[in-house]
């Protein structure tokens, strides 16, 4: 099954969030981490960021987790 990876503007545009903000959601846990795509390359799964939008929605309508 192929999986569509995103890069770092695209998840930037889905998320409204900045590049510093995204990264420091990674270092707190609180956001998909990146895969390595090559030395200086990095996408996360588009799943993973939809996965994301979804608690935020979650949390936003007071759904249990």
């Amino acid at each position: 099954m192929v999986q569509t990876i995103l890069r770092r503007d695209e998840v930037e545009r889905a998320t409204g969030l900045p590049r510093s903000t995204i990264y420091a959601k990674i270092a707190s846990g609180s956001f998909p981490k990146p895969i390595q795509l090559s030395a200086r390359a990095v996408g996360w799964l588009e799943s993973d960021i939809a996965a994301w939008q979804k608690t935020r929605i979650d949390a936003r309508d007071g759904v249990a987790a």
